[in-house]
């Protein structure tokens, strides 16, 4: 889950004894860059916020309209859906993660802001109702 796959580092920082130790896995990282395909917000928040008035012509479809922090924020472009996974193997994650299976769309609204969006919960399966979430922004 993105929200158990980041941590915080101050800019321009020294390195660690931690960040040292982790040499190994950035080498392993750097040889898989991330797909330009799919990039990811600049700020991702701790917990993901809900959204609600979220309005999409069919269930896979990315919203055309959704409201934040009591702002309405109309969709003029959208990217997605890219599904992720809960870690099944991993048994803690249940307590603070937002569904089981998310579907993230990457989508800008009429005034410039990008947002990072997701679905949890699947249409029809009536003990997953789905429910909307905004996970991060974009710079």
């Amino acid at each position: 889950m993105p929200e158990l796959a980041v941590g915080r580092t101050r800019p321009l920082s020294k390195r660690t004894n931690e960040a040292k130790r982790t040499d190994e896995t950035q080498r392993a990282a750097e040889t898989r860059p991330w797909a330009p395909t799919a990039p990811r917000p600049t700020r991702l928040f701790r917990r993901p916020e809900p959204v609600d008035m979220v309005l999409a012509i069919t269930p896979d479809d990315p919203p055309s309209q959704f409201r934040w922090r009591g702002q309405v924020h109309r969709v003029r472009r959208a990217e997605g859906p890219e599904r992720i996974g809960e870690e099944w193997w991993k048994a803690a994650i249940e307590a603070v993660s937002v569904g089981h299976v998310r579907d993230y769309y990457r989508v800008e609204d009429a005034d410039g802001g990008r947002f990072w969006l997701f679905r949890a919960g699947l249409y029809g399966d009536p003990d997953t109702a789905p429910q909307w979430w905004l996970h991060g922004v974009f710079g």
